[in-house]
């Protein structure tokens, strides 16, 4: 089944979503910032065929998120490494790993742990906030349209 294309759809999220909402796409990235960089061993963690894992290594470098660096002569080895636009994706990975803790835990507790390497303390939950620092909820969160957006957008009291 082919998926409907979000490309010329104007709203951020589906933009995004276009280039990294395919599952597959979001346990790649999560390797990589664990620090996977080669092919076969992205294979081998997911379980992935390889030509999929192909299909998806070629997208995050066209989209620029991963760079390929030829690590042998002729180019036959290679890394996959995150780029400056992929790195900004971590706090997405890290928000969907929160929300996943929190809505589908483990009976055995949390799955991975993330900290802060300077001090050992567990890093805070993503969450929102304010331009003065104060954490925001879901209810203080508007959204209006920015200057290239849609001229209506749905208000909800969500």
């Amino acid at each position: 089944m082919k998926l409907k294309s979000f490309s010329e759809m104007n709203c951020s999220l589906a933009q995004a979503l276009e280039v990294v909402g395919e599952r597959w796409t979001l346990l790649i990235l999560r390797d990589a910032f664990f620090g996977i960089r080669r092919f076969e061993e992205f294979q081998r963690r997911l379980g992935i065929a390889r030509n999929i894992l192909s299909a998806r290594l070629s997208r995050l470098v066209d989209e620029g998120i991963l760079e390929r660096h030829s690590v042998s002569p002729g180019g036959k080895w290679a890394e996959y490494r995150l780029t400056e636009k992929g790195k900004s994706l971590q706090p997405v990975l890290l928000a969907l790993v929160q929300w996943g803790d929190r809505w589908y835990p483990h009976a055995d507790g949390l799955r991975v742990e993330f900290y802060d390497r300077r001090t050992g303390e567990t890093i805070a939950p993503i969450r929102a906030y304010s331009q003065e620092g104060e954490p925001l909820e879901p209810r203080d969160i508007r959204a209006r349209p920015g200057p290239a957006g849609p001229e209506q957008l749905v208000a909800g009291d969500g």
